[in-house]
C-alpha cells in the first residue's frame, strides 16, 4: 500500500464503481454466495464500511459490513455484525489495503456496546490480526454451502454466543 492510499467512508463512492470492483474481486457470479443469502433483505453499514483509493485516488478496495442475526432453536434473534465482503482489485492485493481496510472497520465498533462480529474467512488470517476464531461457531449453520472451520466469530465476551444456531439477516 503506497504512503498517499487514503480510507473513506464507502458512502462517498459511487455504487457502481463498488459493485464493479466487488465483480473483479470475486467474479459476476459472487451473488450465489452463500454470504449474500446471510444479509439478504438488510442494507450495509455506512459508519463501517469503507474504501481504499491508491495515491491516484482510484478506487482499490473496499469493506462492507452487514446487519444480521443469530437465530437460536427458540427463535430469539442474536444480533451481530458480519464483516466482508473484503474486496482489493486484483493487482493490488497482497500490498495491505485489504488489512487497512479490516482494522478501520473494526477500530469503529463501539466498544461500550460491542456487538459479535461474524465473518467466512481464513481463520489463521483473521485470527492473527483481529483475533477472529471458529471455536465457538462448530454449532452453527448458514442458508447455503460454507466450510464450517471458516465461520469465524470475534466476541467480548463468547458467554454471549449461543451454541447452536442459523446466521441470517437481521430484520429488527
Amino acid at each position: 500500500m503506497s504512503d498517499t492510499a487514503t480510507i473513506i467512508p464507502l458512502d462517498n463512492v459511487d455504487p457502481v464503481l463498488v459493485e464493479q470492483l466487488l465483480d473483479c474481486a470475486f467474479e459476476p457470479e459472487r451473488r450465489q454466495r452463500t454470504a449474500y443469502k446471510v444479509r439478504d433483505g438488510v442494507d450495509w453499514l455506512p459508519a463501517l464500511s469503507f474504501a481504499a483509493l491508491d495515491g491516484d485516488e482510484m478506487l482499490v478496495g473496499t469493506i462492507q459490513c452487514w446487519p444480521v442475526a443469530l437465530n437460536d432453536e427458540n427463535g430469539r434473534a442474536h444480533p451481530m455484525i458480519m464483516v466482508g465482503p473484503v474486496a482489493v482489485m486484483p493487482e493490488h492485493q497482497g500490498e495491505g489495503y485489504g488489512q487497512a481496510l479490516v482494522s478501520a472497520s473494526l477500530a469503529c465498533i463501539d466498544s461500550r456496546a460491542p456487538l459479535p462480529q461474524v465473518m467466512i474467512g481464513d481463520p489463521e488470517y483473521y485470527g492473527r490480526f483481529w483475533g477472529f476464531t471458529n471455536q465457538y461457531t462448530g454449532g452453527w449453520s448458514l442458508p447455503g454451502p460454507f466450510e464450517q472451520s471458516r465461520l469465524l466469530v470475534r466476541c467480548e465476551n463468547p458467554a454471549v454466543l449461543p451454541e447452536k444456531g442459523t446466521l441470517g439477516p437481521w430484520l429488527g
